[in-house]
């Protein structure tokens, strides 16, 4: 697999139905050397339009747009243009929000009032084939809402495993347990956190673990 060059243009969308944002984002952005916003748009249909005209690696996506919003257009995204990165950036913070996002496709999701430099290391992640939410994000997801059961100090542990990046057996035998006992922890933990299938369950722990203090 080839490293990606620091050096080289990294070329841009922005998909806001705010002008105003859009303004600023592109400020923001161009500051940095390697980054080139080469295409706004306020909207599915302009977006979808731009990403076939211009070579895009990289889309700055909100959710909250007129007709289909930024997680739909995320899916269609994914789609039609699988090799262009989608990075979600919106006011909200909330859990569901950032989990429908990770599922239609997008690689992060940061909020709208994050630092700078927390942006740009979410490019940086993303660009560089890794799935990124800020810290804080990753907290209120494995935060339990009122409704939701909280998960065990076991389930903790093997999810903390999980985004080390180990195996079920070796899960296992750091934890003395057996690969099934492991398993039905993995299920509970999915079920808990409204997670499905074990990819989505690796790029939600492997986000919880980065965000960890």
């Amino acid at each position: 697999m080839t490293e990606p060059n620091p050096t080289a243009l990294t070329h841009i969308m922005l998909v806001d139905d705010h002008p105003l944002v859009r303004d600023g984002l592109r400020a923001r952005l161009e500051s940095v050397a390697n980054l080139c916003v080469v295409a706004e748009a306020g909207g599915a249909e302009e977006a979808l339009e731009k990403a076939a005209q211009h070579e895009i690696d990289l889309v700055l996506m909100d959710i909250n747009m007129r007709g289909v919003n930024g997680i739909e257009l995320t899916m269609k995204f994914q789609a039609m243009f699988p090799d262009i990165a989608v990075l979600i950036l919106s006011m909200h913070d909330k859990a569901e929000y950032v989990m429908q996002s990770i599922r239609a496709g997008a690689r992060g999701y940061v909020l709208k009032d994050a630092p700078g430099q927390d942006i740009l290391r979410a490019i940086d992640t993303v660009l560089s084939g890794g799935i990124y939410y800020s810290a804080a994000l990753a907290k209120s997801i494995a935060q339990p809402r009122p409704q939701e059961e909280a998960l065990t100090l076991r389930e903790q542990q093997v999810l903390q495993h999980i985004g080390q990046g180990a195996s079920n057996r070796k899960i296992a035998e750091a934890l003395a347990l057996s690969v099934r006992t492991v398993e039905t922890h993995c299920l509970n933990i999915k079920r808990k956190l409204n997670i499905e299938g074990r990819s989505e369950l690796i790029k939600f722990a492997i986000a919880a673990e980065r965000g960890a203090p």
